[in-house]
């Protein structure tokens, strides 16, 4: 593996997923964070961290404890929320309800935003406007691979 740090932004769905799943790209890339693997630095939003409160007391409120349990194993990195300036500035580049998410991603300094919403992402993931990759779970972890194989 070369040694350049592999810093990623996890967007709510694929937390939610790894979370509520025992298989599947989601939870591998949990799973690899539970490891605590020198270089390899996974971060969220207080925004994200707020949305998955909100949707699992609104549809899973069983797995509130599981959740307040694992996630400081993942020991994320949280990026405070953006100012609401900041998220103005970007209104109309993607569903407004995702514009916090995007800023967050900005402001953390990530090279990867993993995201599981391709609806909402998917546009701006192709345009390629911003200093990261917009990438899916699976996906990540192919570039991961990669990293880890000396390929990329």
């Amino acid at each position: 593996m070369d040694n350049k740090p592999v810093r990623f932004f996890l967007d709510s769905n694929v937390i939610i997923s790894g979370l509520l799943s025992d298989r599947g790209a989601p939870r591998i890339i949990l799973d690899l964070l539970c490891l605590h693997i020198p270089g390899l630095t996974g971060l969220t939003g207080e925004y994200n961290l707020t949305e998955i409160e909100r949707n699992l007391a609104r549809k899973l409120p069983q797995a509130i404890p599981v959740y307040h349990a694992y996630l400081p194993r993942l020991k994320l990195e949280v990026v405070p929320l953006p100012s609401p300036e900041e998220v103005k500035r970007h209104l109309g580049v993607i569903a407004d309800k995702d514009v916090p998410v995007l800023v967050s991603a900005l402001n953390s300094g990530v090279e990867f935003l993993v995201t599981g919403d391709l609806k909402d992402f998917g546009k701006v993931r192709t345009e390629g406007a911003f200093p990261f990759s917009i990438v899916t779970p699976a996906e990540f972890l192919e570039c991961l691979g990669e990293r880890l194989r000396g390929d990329a």
